[in-house]
């Protein structure tokens, strides 16, 4: 009977060689899930000019670095990108493959899932190993694929039992970024690459890209608002107390959509995962999409004239009654302690 490979991969994203950190986020988890496998951490390094990229994995406990480094790679293109991993996973099939859930990721792993017959769950916000039951028949070491489902109105875990390689992706800023006191001593496993005509079906005429200047992961304080604040005009309480205690402004779905805010303030499952050492949720209900982008946070205060609102589930501090008409206090109390 074939051994079955209990490896699991990361695809390290870069552009221009500076790697996006949800790679460095997922080989964190993935050194976990690896452990509860017994299995082995790799990461997959696609681009030109990457070798210390490559080493970099080695501080997240990667013990080898699968490396595909051409002048033809240096910018992402989904048909070299995806037939150089799908080649690789046909070939030596990983228990587990992750992706970030990001523009490249999102393009990239359903190719590969699609073209290996492998199962795939997007926007995950846990991964898990377990040994499951599921239709009376036992699997062991399965991935569970946490997320929620239908609307944001339950949890739903995802499983991929009939399939070789289980794979997902995680939205930037989910898990958390755990580099090693002592890095592992690595080993890079170069492959060469062989261009294929498919390849030059899409060619990369010019490239221009904007970087976001909002970068609500790093805010120590954030105040978030929702769609309770009722109107544009109140928000700006919201904008109020944040500049008074040196914090960033972020809001719900429901509050960008109404056009409160911004979407790049977001924070949720369709926004950003913050995890800062104050969170102040003024006139925001809780739902599920919105407590994973917050729930992590190291001291949550919640703002709710509903006292049976979910957001008090994960709440430090809770205060019933009217947003607008609390906000204007906490800023008169916080102007006469600064004074």
């Amino acid at each position: 009977m074939e051994k079955l490979n209990k490896d699991v991969w990361v695809f390290v994203e870069q552009r221009d060689g500076k790697p996006a950190e949800v790679s460095f986020e997922l080989l964190s988890k993935g050194r976990k899930l690896a452990e509860n496998l017994k299995g082995n951490l790799k990461s997959v390094v696609i681009g030109h000019d990457v070798l210390s990229l490559a080493e970099e994995t080695f501080r997240f406990g990667a013990v080898e670095a699968i490396v595909v480094d051409h002048k033809e790679l240096g910018h992402y293109r989904t048909m070299p990108y995806s037939r150089i991993i799908n080649q690789l996973i046909e070939k030596e099939k990983p228990r587990v493959m992750l992706f970030g859930a990001t523009i490249i990721g999102r393009d990239l792993a359903p190719r590969v899932a699609s073209y290996t017959k492998s199962g795939l769950t997007a926007d995950c916000t846990d991964l898990q190993v377990s040994d499951v039951q599921y239709l009376r028949k036992d699997y062991k070491d399965l991935l569970l694929q946490i997320r929620p489902a239908f609307g944001g109105n339950i949890i739903a875990t995802i499983i991929s039992p009939d399939v070789q390689t289980q794979m997902a992706t995680v939205r930037e800023g989910v898990m958390r970024m755990e580099p090693l006191e002592k890095h592992v001593k690595g080993k890079i496993r170069n492959i060469e690459y062989t261009p294929d005509p498919v390849d030059e079906l899409v060619k990369l005429i010019e490239q221009h890209r904007q970087e976001n200047k909002v970068n609500l992961k790093a805010a120590p304080i954030i105040v978030a608002g929702g769609y309770g604040m009722r109107t544009k005009a109140n928000f700006e309480l919201i904008r109020e107390l944040a500049d008074l205690l040196g914090g960033e402004v972020a809001g719900t779905r429901a509050a960008v959509d109404a056009g409160f805010i911004n979407h790049d303030r977001q924070v949720g499952q369709t926004g950003v995962t913050v995890r800062p050492k104050l969170y102040i949720a003024c006139a925001i209900s809780g739902a599920i999409q919105h407590r994973a982008g917050m729930q992590e946070a190291n001291k949550i205060i919640a703002i709710n004239s509903d006292p049976e609102a979910p957001i008090f589930g994960v709440a430090h501090y809770g205060i019933v009654g009217d947003a607008i008409e609390i906000i204007p206090r906490f800023i008169n109390v916080f102007k006469q302690k600064l004074r």
